[in-house]
């Protein structure tokens, strides 16, 4: 991309010592090297990025040592230009430091519709016309207060209380249905919490049961072993006495 200005944007050719040898447009910023050649600051600057030259003496070049030139660049400043749209229609004509003054109010150039949604650019002698009509620029918020925001066209068959009672009633719906799962999820959590508690109960006599049962069996130990030792004694006398009796006889 050049540096310099275009050329063609001059109403005359402007001289060759305004011209960048580098760019070959007329200077734009300029710079003064210390050999005393003149370019644009943005070709020179992108010419030392590659070299260390000057582009016409082939000189060593510092980026330090460059100069700005403002006196030319004032001079540059007072030529005169065509605006920016002459190709669509302007014929206006200024210095080329009043350049972008004039762009500002040109009736040429091209604008954005500033209303949303609209992606229509227009030249700006043209904009006032085109809001008249612009379907975007026409929109009104519904005045039964849904929010919408309606066109010219739309007004007549927007229905907000319709449609807002639609999406009630599918809404209504929705949540008959969702309270409807979750009496089903509550009825199956409280038939298994029951039965849970059922088999609670149920292990919980088992346990009972076999506590009492072996409590029962604690007791009546020591009372077997007494029984089991005095057996034997018992048995013991009868036997002696039988063999006295015998002895006797």
């Amino acid at each position: 991309q050049s540096g310099g200005y275009d050329l063609n944007l001059f109403t005359s050719p402007p001289d060759s010592n305004f011209l960048c040898s580098v760019c070959h447009g007329v200077l734009k910023k300029p710079v003064r090297l210390p050999c005393s050649h003149i370019f644009c600051k943005k070709c020179i600057l992108r010419w030392l990025a590659r070299q260390k030259t000057c582009p016409c003496c082939r000189k060593e070049v510092k980026r330090k040592k460059m100069v700005r030139v403002n006196k030319l660049r004032k001079t540059i400043g007072h030529l005169e230009v065509k605006c920016k749209n002459a190709e669509a229609g302007c014929s206006v004509t200024c210095p080329l430091a009043h350049r972008k003054g004039h762009q500002n109010s040109c009736p040429f150039e091209l604008m954005a519709c500033p209303n949303e949604g609209c992606m229509v650019q227009i030249p700006r002698g043209t904009l006032v016309a085109h809001l008249q009509r612009c379907q975007h620029g026409t929109q009104q918020r519904c005045a039964l207060g849904c929010g919408a925001n309606l066109g010219p066209t739309e007004h007549g068959p927007h229905n907000c209380h319709c449609e807002l009672r639609e999406a009630w009633g599918q809404r209504q719906d929705r949540s008959q249905t969702l309270v409807l799962c979750l009496l089903q999820h509550v009825r199956k959590v409280h038939r298994t919490t029951n039965l849970i508690c059922w088999q609670l109960a149920q292990l919980g006599n088992f346990l009972e049961n076999d506590a009492l049962l072996l409590g029962a069996r604690q007791e009546d130990a020591p009372a077997q072993q007494e029984e089991a030792e005095a057996t034997p004694e018992s048995s013991t006398g009868a036997d002696g006495w039988g063999v006295q009796d015998q002895s006797t006889l």
